[in-house]
């Protein structure tokens, strides 16, 4: 028996051909009586292809397949090793990842090793996308003007990038200006069968990124996630994913949108959904005859939002639709064939007469239920109805502060500043819509929001409606694709009469790079201390995120979008009230400028075509001249600069080889932070603007870096000292150990004084004090940031104790060597009685099992003891392992040298 095909499931694909392809059968595991794959749902199938095809009697072996083949909707679940066909990066996570293989490479050099084992073993692809500010806007020339900055900025990174492009293998990069990392990955990089060219074989396209929305591609039948940027550089070194075989809800849809209804009002809907019925770290897969009525860019518009949901996946089969979708998209007619026949062989191609699968759970969604909604204050979770945004938004003034609430008295409610900006004086008061951004991959990418967006703005421009002039509009498309669209259907000079030019192809305001305010704006906010608001299509409005100065802001579809900006407020009630007043002096109402469906459906037939994607991907990788420019000497490892502010060589390595790593207790640690419920990755490792007066912003002062320069914390992921400097920075965070304060401040003990983070960081670290996190539920929930678990591990934090995780910054915390525990049920730091100001002892030893149990006393200052039990979330054995080396780098950089 082949060690390599032990279950003989390689075959030939196609052999009428020239040069045949091959493909391991699903069908023998059933023929030899160990799976029944009409049963299982199409995401385990997936899996159970790649432990089939990878099986080598090694790291997968012949258990593994045939315990995942006889998965079980309500089985045990065990630890399997999983491999996908590529990884995917964006530049403010893939800069670090790259940063890190090449400290790697250093390691290894000192080590006695070979540098030039630190590559990539599988194909990856970086897009920058996340780079591009929003500082010019309302004009023709914004996006070669935010161009032009970008690259100043930015040069030293993407010198970096350049030289990583040529230095390692299997490395592609798609330069600035191009488009957003997901909808590049759905548009153009996805596959859905992939082709490997070396082999000959022909297998699932799959991947994961360093971006949590990485599974937009599962609209277009890719299993693909997010994981943290430390798990996915292990990936690209060719160590597989450890994981538990996943719980797979599924989620039948029923019905049909009804008019005058978005994907986005939907993908609010099912997010709000999933949050209530809880599907953490569990695959979502959607079924049912309701999935014919959705587009592919409809169902990536909800696949997008998978991270929001909770979900690992959330996952669209292939069927008719996809195919569909690739011939709009310019893919070859070989690939789309290879993509039909492949599916069917294998068992993974949807049609509504199916059987349906067997799944842990499942929900069901009637599409014609769906209503108008936007979601917000401060979470994506929170959907809100059209109708109850405008007649809410005084009670969210006046509630307490917390998920929803701003805490404001009732006196404080009339408050209002006058904006004197374009030679007009303008009142703006609480609700005032002061940033409005078509932005983000998660609607940008769906040409009937897009295009309902530019008629909703053609129809408004006929009526002689305007945008107020303390609005910051926006519009970044995912890709060049949406312009070419919007400019030959006629809409864009629509949008462009509101103010809503064309600002740069990228993340922007979702990812808080959404720029200055006009001073005006900023003055009458700040002076008259108002609560205003961004509406954004986005996929992210976590406090802190978008703006500082916005306090809420709300998730919305790219029409909505365009109707707040010319409401100018989230107080108005768009479904009663007027929105503006036309050019006849009559009130124009949002019914008068919406589009019905037939018209959105009507233009995107006409203008939306496959030689739009042929003609704009066909120089994907040549950038512009800017990017060519870019100069770099080739070098096997990176000569690094030590006056660089963006790009240094990160402490993870240091120590290596000193012997074998033991797990051992964790003794009086310090309290570094007490908090509450729903503490976000952007709340402990912010990505947008640098606070002036903060550590971060200190250090490059004192680097000689104005002002102007500073960037944001995202672009500089690259440099651990303002990383870690900017670790638990967020100007929203709420630390419990300070009842009232707001942003980034905590107590150092037991000397009782207020300071930064860091600085309590520093001097905890002066005294030789490890420190732990206390935290609520849903602890490091959003971006899959890995900085949020490199930074807390330079500060010296050894262990969080929370109520619940988020799945990839549990996965981070083991990833950088921070022991992740968890509160057993019904207990919390607040129902212990914990206050933050003990030291905390953690019995764990070198021979502890995954979810151990472990004792945990706590000493307050009166001599007191709180002796209680948590969970270890050390899921698994190869955590277990990497969390004895320190990381999960370390253990590949010790097999690789080893190997």
């Amino acid at each position: 028996m082949n060690s390599k095909d032990p279950f003989g499931a390689r075959q030939l694909l196609n052999p009428d051909r020239a040069s045949p392809l091959s493909y391991y059968r699903l069908a023998c595991l059933e023929s030899a009586g160990a799976a029944d794959l009409a049963r299982l749902p199409h995401t385990i199938k997936i899996l159970l292809e790649s432990l089939l095809r990878n099986c080598d009697g090694y790291s997968i072996t012949e258990d593994h397949v045939l315990g995942l083949a006889a998965w079980q909707a309500q089985g045990s679940r065990r630890e399997i090793p999983y491999k996908p066909a590529r990884v995917i990066l964006q530049d403010f996570t893939g800069v670090p990842a790259l940063v890190d293989l090449a400290a790697m490479r250093d390691a290894m050099n000192e080590l006695g090793g070979d540098p030039k084992k630190i590559n990539p073993f599988i194909p990856c692809d970086l897009v920058i996308d996340h780079s591009v500010q929003v500082d010019y806007f309302g004009k023709a020339n914004a996006l070669p003007m935010n161009e032009a900055v970008e690259f100043q900025r930015n040069q030293e990174r993407y010198e970096f990038l350049k030289w990583g492009q040529s230095a390692f293998q299997n490395l592609r990069v798609v330069p600035p200006s191009t488009g957003i990392v997901h909808q590049v990955n759905l548009e153009y990089l996805a596959q859905v069968v992939f082709h490997n060219k070396n082999s000959d074989l022909c297998y699932p396209d799959s991947c994961v990124g360093t971006d949590s929305h990485t599974p937009m591609v599962n609209g277009l039948g890719v299993l693909a996630w997010g994981v943290g940027g430390i798990e996915a550089e292990a990936v690209i070194l060719d160590q597989p994913i450890y994981m538990l075989e996943p719980d797979v809800v599924g989620i039948k849809l029923t019905g049909k949108l009804p008019p005058g209804v978005t994907a986005t009002d939907l993908v609010l809907r099912i997010t709000e959904l999933c949050r209530q019925f809880g599907v953490v770290g569990q695959f979502v897969e959607f079924y049912g005859s309701g999935l014919s009525q959705l587009s592919i860019p409809d169902r990536a518009t909800i696949s997008n939002m998978a991270p929001e949901q909770g979900s690992t996946v959330s996952f669209f089969p292939v069927d008719k639709a996809a195919l569909n979708y690739m011939r709009l998209t310019g893919r070859s007619p070989e690939q789309i064939e290879l993509t039909e026949r492949y599916a069917k062989l294998q068992g993974l191609f949807r049609t509504d007469d199916a059987p349906e699968p067997e799944f842990t759970r499942t929900l069901e969604v009637d599409l014609g239920e769906i209503e108008p909604a936007l979601a917000g204050p401060k979470r994506p979770q929170d959907r809100i109805p059209l109708s109850q945004v405008g007649p809410t938004y005084r009670q969210t003034l006046i509630a307490p502060v917390g998920i929803r609430g701003m805490g404001l008295a009732e006196s404080d409610l009339d408050r209002c500043g006058v904006v004197s900006n374009k030679g007009a004086c303008e009142t703006i008061t609480h609700g005032a819509v002061v940033i409005a951004a078509i932005t983000s991959c998660t609607n940008t990418s769906n040409p009937s929001v897009m295009l309902g967006a530019g008629l909703v703005a053609k129809k408004a421009v006929e009526k002689g409606l305007k945008v107020k002039n303390y609005v910051k509009t926006s519009l970044a498309p995912g890709s060049q694709v949406v312009t070419e669209y919007l400019k030959q259907s006629g809409l864009l000079p629509y949008l462009e009469a509101l103010g809503f030019y064309l600002v740069g192809y990228g993340c922007t305001t979702c990812i808080g790079n959404s720029g200055p305010l006009d001073v005006a704006v900023e003055e009458a906010i700040v002076d008259n201390d108002l609560v205003v608001s961004a509406v954004l299509s986005g996929n992210r409005n976590f406090e802190g995120r978008v703006h500082p100065l916005t306090k809420t802001n709300y998730l919305a579809s790219p029409p909505l979008v365009v109707a707040y900006a010319l409401a100018g407020s989230t107080v108005v009630d768009m479904t009663r009230e007027a929105i503006g007043q036309g050019s006849d002096g009559d009130p124009v109402f949002l019914r008068d400028i919406w589009p019905t469906t037939e018209e959105i459906d009507d233009v995107v037939q006409k203008f939306v075509t496959p030689e739009m994607f042929r003609e704009r991907y066909a120089d994907v990788f040549t950038g512009t001249q800017a990017w060519q420019a870019i100069a770099v000497a080739g070098s096997e490892r990176y000569q690094w600069n030590e006056q660089s502010t963006y790009i240094r060589k990160p402490p993870f390595f240091e120590g290596l080889g000193g012997g074998p790593e033991t797990i051992g207790r964790l003794a009086d640690m310090r309290v570094l932070a007490l908090f509450g419920d729903s503490v976000t990755t952007d709340h402990i490792s912010p990505a947008g603007q640098i606070a002036p007066d903060s550590p971060a912003a200190l250090y490059l002062l004192e680097k000689g870096v104005e002002r102007k320069d500073w960037n944001s914390y995202g672009s500089r992921r690259g440099n651990d000292q303002v990383m870690c400097r900017g670790t638990f920075a967020n100007v929203r965070i709420h630390n419990l150990l300070v009842p009232g304060a707001e942003g980034n401040v905590t107590i150092h003990h037991p000397s009782g004084e207020r300071m930064t983070f860091f600085d309590a960081a520093m001097k905890y670290k002066e005294s030789g004090m490890p420190l732990c996190i206390l935290a609520g539920k849903e602890y490091g929930s959003g971006s899959s940031r890995d900085w949020a678990a490199k930074g807390p591990f330079m500060q010296g934090v050894k262990a969080v104790i929370a109520e619940s995780y988020e799945r990839i910054h549990r996965s981070n915390l083991i990833g950088m060597g921070i022991l992740p525990l968890q509160f057993m049920s019904g207990e919390s730091a607040q129902s212990l009685g914990l206050k933050g100001d003990e030291t905390v002892t953690v019995d764990i030893a070198d021979d502890t099992v995954p979810q151990q149990v472990v004792d945990v006393t706590a000493s307050a200052p009166d001599g007191s003891v709180t002796a209680f039990k948590a969970v270890s979330r050390i899921d698994t054995p190869i955590e277990i392992q990497y969390y004895r080396d320190g990381g999960i780098l370390r253990t590949v950089l010790k097999k690789l040298r080893a190997g």
